[in-house]
């Protein structure tokens, strides 16, 4: 005859420390004939509990955070390698700081006076019915992470591999050529968020001129707007920071990195926009641009470093464009993060779709980057890297 299997007992709810007053606002509560047990300090819950008399789920302590009812004795019950429980404290003073030491020390919950009755219940309810949930150590999910295939990441390797041998000839030029026309250096690297949310290091040749932004002061008079604004700037130092780094502190949150120069792209992705089509500024040629840059953008030649971002795996040759993060910050709701749960590439759907198609949206491009991610594989990989060809001498930029 098999036993039928032993219950745990339901965990209980320790209180602390409690005033009369608190004391009976507890008793009055509706917590579903959960066992209450009351101590007057903190040293006889940790005795009772040590002894192995009590199976306790949630601790709620009357006591200011950092007094010494407060964090220090949950510090001491944590120290005597009691079984995990719930922590909750009462207290008149609640600021950020202490919310932020109370959080960390382990403290579940906080309840400021007065307390509300109804709040009480309703938290230590779901504490009480979720314990086992809560207290179970956590596992990551990685399941649901892209990793690439095995032949995939053979062929990505191999046709990287080829193709900067193949293409050393061109690489070599075109860094002669960068160096003959315009000082500093040749690559710089931005950071981008590939599969995952990975970030890491995105590379490609430099097609401006490292002072654009003084530059584009010589060329004011060419505005076709009288009254214009100025553009932001390019050049990234303490004296030229976009609004939203200036928030942080004088550190900027979106940097391009090139040996020691450095650049603010997210002041670059919008004076970029405002050269195509803004009302308030708008030059006829770009002086940013140095004649080998326009010319490598163009052919997508400046693209090409990035096989090397191909063979130590940050990227595949077909995938989702990676994003900068300020974009990818943005695109967190189901709607738009299943784009990352593909690889991040060098060429994609969006590319060779719209691109010589006229205008395309940002919502047509993150379809195009969901439609990949669903139903993507090896030999419609091949056909996009086929279709990508005759798109690289179109000068739309997309």
């Amino acid at each position: 005859m098999m036993s039928e299997p032993i219950t745990p007992p339901e965990p209980l709810i320790a209180l602390v420390g409690l005033d009369e007053k608190t004391t009976e606002l507890f008793k009055q509560c509706n917590l579903h004939n959960t066992g209450l047990v009351f101590f007057s300090t903190g040293m006889d819950l940790a005795n009772e509990w040590s002894a192995g008399n009590l199976h306790i789920g949630v601790v709620i302590i009357q006591s200011e955070i950092v007094a010494p009812m407060g964090i220090p004795l949950l510090k001491m019950l944590q120290k005597k390698g009691l079984p995990p429980a719930q922590y909750i404290l009462l207290c008149h003073q609640w600021t950020n700081e202490t919310r932020d030491l109370a959080l960390s020390a382990g403290v579940s919950d906080a309840f400021r006076f007065p307390l509300r009755k109804r709040k009480l219940e309703t938290r230590i309810n779901f504490l009480v019915a979720n314990h086992d949930k809560i207290i179970r150590p956590y596992k990551e999910d990685t399941s649901l992470l892209y990793k690439v295939p095995l032949a995939k990441r053979i062929f990505d390797i191999f046709f990287a591999g080829l193709a900067l041998l193949l293409l050393s000839p061109v690489f070599l030029l075109v860094y002669v050529l960068i160096r003959l026309e315009s000082r500093g250096p040749v690559f710089y690297y931005s950071l981008r968020v590939g599969t995952g949310y990975r970030i890491f290091r995105f590379y490609k040749f430099r097609s401006m001129y490292v002072n654009a932004d003084r530059r584009l002061k010589e060329f004011k008079h060419l505005n076709q707007y009288t009254g214009a604004e100025e553009t932001p700037q390019e050049t990234l130092n303490t004296e030229f920071l976009c609004e939203e780094c200036k928030k942080t502190g004088n550190t900027c949150q979106f940097t391009i990195y090139a040996d020691r120069v450095r650049w603010c792209e997210k002041q670059y992705t919008g004076s970029r926009k405002a050269r195509e089509g803004s009302a308030f500024f708008k030059l006829k040629d770009d002086p940013r641009i140095t004649k080998v840059g326009g010319f490598i953008r163009n052919t997508s030649i400046d693209e090409l470093p990035q096989l090397w971002n191909v063979i130590i795996g940050d990227m595949s040759i077909v995938g989702n464009r990676p994003l900068p993060l300020y974009e990818a910050e943005k695109l967190t709701t189901d709607k738009y993060s299943l784009r990352f749960m593909a690889p991040a590439g060098i060429t994609g759907l969006w590319q060779v779709e719209k691109r010589g198609k006229g205008e395309m949206s940002e919502e047509e491009r993150l379809m195009l980057d969901n439609a990949y991610a669903r139903n993507h594989g090896f030999w419609k990989d091949i056909q996009l890297i086929l279709r990508t060809i005759p798109a690289l001498f179109q000068k739309e930029s997309v």
